[in-house]
């Protein structure tokens, strides 16, 4: 029986960390298409475990605990709860919906989050974390390595004491890229999705002449106008902007024009 749906015949590399990988992947197997599941980026635990241990420690000290994915999520929440449960005056805070959602599965609910651009611009600017709210008040940020400042500067420029609280790492793909560059000569790779502008940039630093030339041909699905701003400063041109989160990206991937 052939294969129907707007993505029949098609092949998607999923570039997401393996743990949330599989939603998307998903959302292109009932579009007809075929995922490429190619995490470019390793997710591993920090590789100093006592900031978060300290930070559990004082949890209850804090009156906003902002995650900023679902990585740290799952590597900050199983040690911040294991002596106690969550406080019943820290407001949980997210960058985006898939984070409010795996807090959410171990228990912590009331998280105020962004309806509709998810970055730390857009968390920012919910009430919640206005000066007033915020000011001679304790903070705490749980995030990978790295990353950008701007969250933690404005609200310290707000009046916060803020503590970034480091509970995991990231690395690119140590298996290197044979299976895309595979996948490319065979004509079975059509797009890529990229959530990740780190991802992006180990995927590029990863290439050799031949495959950035089959990347700069790939359609480049991205869920944020800022991984389309550093895809372009990347050289790349073939990019497509979707709205956000994996919903935007497979509405993005449903809607292309496969035949121009």
């Amino acid at each position: 029986m052939s294969v129907v749906g707007p993505l029949a015949g098609r092949s998607i590399v999923v570039t997401r960390p393996q743990a949330q990988a599989a939603p998307l992947a998903e959302a292109i197997v009932a579009a007809g298409g075929t995922p490429i599941v190619f995490p470019l980026l390793e997710i591993a635990p920090a590789a100093d475990p006592q900031p978060l241990a300290e930070a559990a420690a004082r949890l209850a000290e804090y009156a906003v605990a902002a995650f900023v994915s679902p990585n740290a999520v799952e590597h900050a929440l199983p040690v911040l709860l294991t002596h106690a449960a969550w406080p019943a005056g820290l407001l949980p805070a997210a960058v985006g919906q898939g984070t409010v959602k795996a807090l959410a599965a171990r228990g912590v609910t009331g998280c105020i989050a962004p309806t509709e651009r998810f970055d730390s611009e857009a968390l920012l600017a919910l009430p919640e974390l206005a000066a007033e709210r915020v000011a001679g008040r304790r903070v705490a940020i749980f995030r990978g390595d790295g990353g950008r400042e701007l969250l933690a500067d404005t609200l310290r420029q707000r009046g916060a004491t803020v503590d970034c609280i480091t509970c995991y790492r990231r690395s690119g793909p140590s298996d290197g890229v044979a299976p895309l560059l595979s996948a490319w000569r065979q004509g079975r790779l059509d797009a890529i999705t990229v959530s990740s502008s780190e991802g992006l940039r180990y995927l590029v630093d990863l290439l050799d002449a031949e495959g950035l030339v089959f990347l700069k041909a790939t359609p480049l699905f991205v869920p944020h106008a800022r991984i389309a701003e550093n895809a372009r400063a990347l050289g790349l041109s073939n990019i497509v902007l979707t709205e956000a989160a994996d919903a935007g990206l497979i509405a993005g991937l449903r809607a292309y024009n496969w035949l121009q």
